[in-house]
């Protein structure tokens, strides 16, 4: 089932979520349903966040940045947590699903280990660098109510904020259903 992607300027999106149990209500159709929903709108990480719920959960799928390496590359993380990073960082163009037509360059980390549990609850901790990486931080930043905008200039953020206010009253044209803040859905 598609489910609505929530716009900027909600709050949820600025909350830091909460842990989850294995018993969390229908956890396994959630996370089918976030699949879904990322692969409809054309995204490669969705977070629970994104979604209206303030839970420790986020998909991603590489595949789209690199089909060569990247075939098949889904990933489920609960209650992740970074617990190392390394000192090099990347660039890049970031965009998001809850701000739709607005990108920014961030600077993050090259490498990353998590501790996280998959959709079976079983817990992992594993090193994720270049592209998964990338993605994986920024979705990890959903869950810590952190936006890929918060990382950019002063000056930046300047420049784009009546890009943020038009998404935010609703005023930007997707092809994808979405949740504005005091607004009624729309696709």
């Amino acid at each position: 089932m598609l489910l609505p992607i929530v716009a900027y300027g909600d709050a949820v999106l600025k909350k830091v979520a909460q842990n989850i149990t294995p018993d969390y209500p229908d956890l396994a159709q959630l996370i089918a349903n976030m699949y879904e929903t990322m692969e409809n709108a054309s995204g490669v990480g969705l977070a629970a966040p994104q979604i209206g719920l303030s839970i420790r959960l986020f998909v991603v799928n590489a595949e789209p940045f690199d089909p060569e390496n990247y075939t098949g590359y889904l990933k489920t993380f609960i209650n992740a947590e970074i617990i190392d990073e390394s000192e090099e960082e990347t660039e890049f163009n970031e965009g998001c699903l809850s701000i739709p037509e607005v990108r920014g360059i961030v600077f993050r980390p090259e490498k990353i280990l998590m501790r996280y549990c998959d959709e079976n609850f079983v817990q992992h901790e594993a090193w994720f660098e270049s592209i998964p990486a990338r993605i994986i931080q920024h979705e990890y930043d959903h869950i810590e109510g952190v936006l890929f905008t918060d990382y950019l200039s002063p000056l930046k953020r300047r420049l784009i904020q009546k890009q943020l206010t038009k998404i935010s009253s609703g005023m930007v044209d997707v092809d994808y259903k979405m949740r504005f803040p005091n607004k009624s859905l729309r696709r």
